[in-house]
């Protein structure tokens, strides 16, 4: 079931947003989505939709509204190495412009709505997320640890830096349940090493894997680096562990 698009009013103005749940009149768990850098697309409504076939309410919101509604650049229908240069070049402003602060004040706002909606049940929700939106739901279930019980980052951004607020360095406030889905080319050894110290001294359940033969957005179905077994093991980790912290089988 699809709502037309909406609005999630935020300190900033108003975020278009779309979600995806099951069409029978129930309560669902709730599922904030953070999309990948290229945004709110056909390919994130489809992985929406699928994910709320198994029981929950996902919402997605465009990341970039205060650039105007989604699709805030062109894109074509699939998203090649050779217009990925051209693409990125548009993009990157927008990146730039979500700085951490924005991001924060935005997910408030976020689980703001998620959790009042009638179609969501009472209890805690999950943050996800892809690429730059892997740091995302990271930075919102540090931010929010007594709602967000499940937090996952497939072919994340870099979560291991030298910045001060380097997502690695918020996972001391973390009470989720995480899972790390890696591309091969994401992380090095030693910063696989740091992130895995810190969810260990953190005390928290989690899983942190590099998916073998894949490279950074393979669960992208629109680009070139989507790899349908890689995309096929993101949902074998992900359902479980929205399973276990969401709904306690």
């Amino acid at each position: 079931m699809y709502p037309d698009a909406f609005g999630v009013r935020t300190t900033d103005g108003q975020a278009d947003a779309f979600a995806a749940f099951p069409a029978r009149g129930e309560r669902h768990p709730g599922v904030l989505l953070y999309p990948d850098a290229f945004g709110v697309r056909p390919v994130l409504r489809e992985m929406a939709r699928e994910l709320a076939e198994h029981g929950y309410y996902v919402l997605v919101p465009n990341l970039y509204y205060r650039h105007g509604p989604a699709p805030v650049i062109e894109l074509p229908e699939h998203i090649g190495e050779e217009v990925r240069p051209a693409v990125f070049a548009q993009l990157m402003p927008l990146v730039e412009a979500h700085t951490t602060e924005r991001a924060l004040r935005d997910a408030d706002a976020y689980l703001r709505f998620l959790t009042t909606q009638p179609e969501v049940s009472a209890g805690p929700v999950a943050a996800i997320g892809y690429c730059m939106g892997a740091g995302l739901a990271m930075r919102t279930a540090a931010a929010h640890p007594d709602q967000v019980a499940a937090v996952a980052g497939f072919h994340p951004s870099p979560l291991v830096t030298d910045a001060p607020d380097s997502p690695h360095r918020l996972v001391p406030k973390l009470t989720a349940q995480v899972h790390v889905g890696l591309a091969e080319n994401d992380m090095s050894p030693e910063g696989i090493s740091e992130l895995n110290q810190a969810l260990d001294a953190a005390g928290v359940g989690y899983t942190c894997e590099v998916y073998p033969g894949t490279i950074h957005g393979f669960t992208m179905a629109d680009t070139d680096a989507f790899n349908p077994s890689a995309l096929q093991r993101h949902w074998d980790r992900l359902l479980p562990l929205l399973d276990r912290a969401l709904t306690n089988r």
